[in-house]
Parts: C-alpha cells; sequence; structure tokens
C-alpha cells in the first residue's frame, strides 16, 4: 500500500463470502475480510483466543504489524468481553535495517447496552487502547498511546443482518492527527454454514505513519478480521 494513502481520504467496497469458524468452546459467525465491527458479545463465560498475522508492501519497505500475534477475547460480565492483542512486529524500509519484535499491545472492552430483545436493536460500544510498547526507532510500534472510541449498530431480518457505525482514533504521535473511520455491512445467511455480505468503509484524512516514526492504529491497518458475531 502506498506510503501517500494515508494522507487522502479513501473509500473501500468489498465482498465475501462467510464461513463459520470455530472458536474456544463457542461457535461463532466470521466475516474476514471485513473491518466493519458489530455489537455482538460472548455470552458470560466463554470466549475466543487464536493467532493471525497481516501487514503489507509499499514502496517505503514492508512492513507486518502481527508476525504473528495473538489475540484473546473473553466475557466475565454479562453483555461485555474483553480484549487483548499481543503481537510480533516486523519491519523492513527500503533503507536500513530489518527489524522484528514486539508491536503496540492493544486492550479493549465492549459493551452492548441495547439489546434486539428488548430495544429492537443491538447498540454497543468498543474503546481501544493501543499502548506504545513497540520500538518507534526500529519501526515496531508508535511513540505514543492512542485510542479508538466507536459506536456498533445490527439489525436482523430473518436470514438477513445489517450492521455498522464507526468511530474517531485518537493520535498523539507527532505528524499524525485523529481521524474517522465509517463502515456498513449487509450479509444474508445462505445455508448454515456459508454467509454471503459487502461492505462500504470510508476512512478520513491521515498523517503519514512511517515519516512520523509510529504507526496506524493495528485494527484498520492490519486488516484483520474483525465483527466476528459472537452468539447471544
Amino acid at each position: 500500500m502506498p506510503s501517500n494513502e494515508t494522507k487522502s481520504r479513501k473509500w473501500q467496497v468489498q465482498l465475501s463470502a462467510l464461513l463459520v469458524l470455530w472458536a474456544v468452546a463457542l461457535p461463532v459467525h466470521a466475516n474476514p475480510p471485513f473491518e466493519t465491527d458489530d455489537p455482538g458479545v460472548f455470552p458470560q463465560g466463554t470466549g475466543e483466543a487464536y493467532l493471525f498475522s497481516g501487514g503489507g508492501f509499499s514502496e517505503d519497505g514492508d512492513s507486518f504489524d502481527a508476525a504473528p500475534g495473538a489475540e484473546v477475547n473473553y466475557s466475565a460480565l454479562p453483555n461485555t468481553f474483553f480484549h487483548l492483542v499481543v503481537p510480533l512486529a516486523y519491519d523492513r524500509p527500503a533503507e536500513g535495517d530489518a527489524a522484528y519484535g514486539l508491536g503496540d499491545i492493544e486492550l479493549g472492552l465492549k459493551w452492548r447496552f441495547l439489546s434486539q430483545d428488548r430495544h429492537g436493536v443491538d447498540v454497543a460500544t468498543f474503546p481501544l487502547v493501543e499502548l506504545p510498547t513497540g520500538s518507534s526507532s526500529r519501526g515496531l510500534g508508535s511513540r505514543k498511546t492512542s485510542f479508538f472510541l466507536p459506536i456498533w449498530l445490527e439489525k436482523d431480518w430473518g436470514p438477513w443482518t445489517v450492521y455498522g457505525g464507526g468511530g474517531r482514533w485518537f493520535m498523539n504521535d507527532p505528524g499524525q492527527r485523529d481521524w474517522w473511520f465509517t463502515g456498513v455491512l449487509a450479509q444474508r445467511q445462505v445455508t448454515p454454514a456459508l454467509y454471503l455480505g459487502g461492505e462500504v468503509t470510508h476512512e478520513t484524512a491521515q498523517g503519514s505513519a512511517r515519516s512520523s516514526g509510529g504507526r496506524r492504529p493495528r485494527s484498520l491497518r492490519a486488516r484483520r478480521p474483525r465483527g466476528r458475531r459472537p452468539g447471544r
């Protein structure tokens, strides 16, 4: 992905076939490669844990934010789950030495405060914090803590599901600026093991991650699966 892409407004449309995945002790619906999240939470006392990998290539060099990364989500309280991502990052600039090591750790808490059963629509917030645990001098992380504050909504009609929302990334790295992400997704369950869906996303203008010595937030940078639609 060219580095100047982060300086421009960007629209993205994705279509995908979705297959059911099985997580730790819980069947969940997955929606890679979609970026839009949903308000789904895990039943209390359940969760998931898995490894993932993601990165990109550009004229400025190669950068992998999870090579690999480990993610754990667990619901200890009703209508919530705790979120932790610990990645190993890789950076190979066009000029200079390659680096590999701990990246920026991500923490989050999803809270669904409205449900379709009682209110006709699911609504949740999922604040994320990215801690600058990766070495910014080696290109493995940011120099400052960043925050994401979103709202996600969902409505189901028989085999159809529509969800979306968005939020603002609060960036504290020099050379970066706060920016917005929004997205909406529609999908249809075709069989018990197959979903078809389409997504439209939009990101506002951002600063250059590489020129500032920092990185874009991982959840939208590495294009890893999100919105895994846990069971109600």
